[in-house]
């Protein structure tokens, strides 16, 4: 008789799962949030499942809390045993999984790739540095998250450049990379990502 853990690891190797990468205000949230409207996917933002993590102040969560301030990057095993959590929890009703902000180093892919299996698709949202921090800034006036001051945005941006190169790299020698230019209008850069979802 097959486990359920054994079902779950097998349906997970067919489910979509499709990577969002960009920096910071490269505008991979709201991508994410027309993406499911249209087709159904289950949008894992492992930023909110932290934030989640953080508000629930469980004892992984006020840790992860103190990293989030100091604008360091929260260890790879919690960050990853909290995305599997919430990937089983959807896998039996969702038509695939878009994952947002993940993964942000070399260590994080070669992890995910080994624990789950590879991705679908990795969508990499472009932006330069000055557009995110200008958008970040922007956003940091409404939006009272703790991380939008211009401090922590300018370590996170400049953060997001050093430990996304070898990621990108990664995944676009494996022939999973797809760019998307995105500093056009929200509706353009929707209309690129449905072109490369569509022929999936």
């Amino acid at each position: 008789m097959t486990s359920f853990k054994e079902t779950s690891s097998e349906k997970l190797k067919v489910t979509k799962i499709i990577f969002v990468i960009g920096g910071p205000g490269s505008g991979k949230g709201s991508q994410c949030e027309k993406m499911m409207e249209k087709y159904g996917f289950t949008h894992l933002s492992t930023g909110n499942l932290l934030r989640k993590e953080i508000s629930n102040e469980t004892e992984r969560g006020n840790k992860i809390k103190k990293i989030m301030l100091e604008g360091g990057l929260v260890p790879l095993g919690t960050t990853l045993e909290i995305l599997k959590d919430a990937m089983l929890e959807n896998l039996q009703e969702t038509k695939g999984f878009m994952i947002d902000g993940y993964p942000r180093t070399l260590k994080q892919a070669e992890a995910f790739d080994k624990s789950f299996t590879l991705p679908t698709v990795v969508l990499l949202i472009d932006c330069s540095p000055e557009v995110m921090k200008e958008r970040l800034i922007n956003r940091g006036q409404t939006s009272e998250r703790f991380d939008d001051n211009e401090v922590t945005i300018a370590k996170r941006v400049e953060s997001y450049f050093v430990d996304s190169v070898p990621v990108v790299k990664h995944y676009d020698a494996k022939g999973l990379l797809k760019k998307i230019q995105g500093e056009g209008t929200e509706d353009d850069v929707f209309q690129s990502i449905t072109a490369i979802i569509d022929e999936l």
